[in-house]
């Protein structure tokens, strides 16, 4: 018979929210690649928002790859508000150049 894991203690506070809406949206793209469903609507449909909404989630895929990796590793918060919102960054998503996201 395997070893039991033994569970570790959680870290305090919370994943910030951009962050878990970015992960979000890794897996939105994955059901759209795995061809799990068709379209954004769809997605919409499913987790009950509007179209609008999953795509001002799925912008986030536009950051570029170290930014994203910046915000998957943010520290966990404690209190409200987040220091940085997904609203906050809709604009250097709109950047479609990487280099230029930086210095937005």
């Amino acid at each position: 018979m395997g070893e039991v894991p033994i569970p570790t203690a959680v870290e305090p506070g919370r994943i910030p929210r951009v962050a878990r809406l970015l992960a979000l949206a890794h897996r939105f793209r994955e059901h759209f690649e795995s061809g799990q469903v068709r379209d954004y609507a769809e997605v919409a449909r499913l987790a009950g928002v509007s179209r609008a909404r999953v795509t001002q989630v799925m912008s986030l895929l536009y950051l570029a790859p170290d930014i994203q990796e910046a915000i998957l590793d943010l520290p966990r918060v404690h209190s409200r508000p987040d220091p940085l919102t997904e609203r906050g960054l809709r604009n250097i998503a709109a950047e479609p150049e990487c280099g230029r996201q930086r210095g937005v």
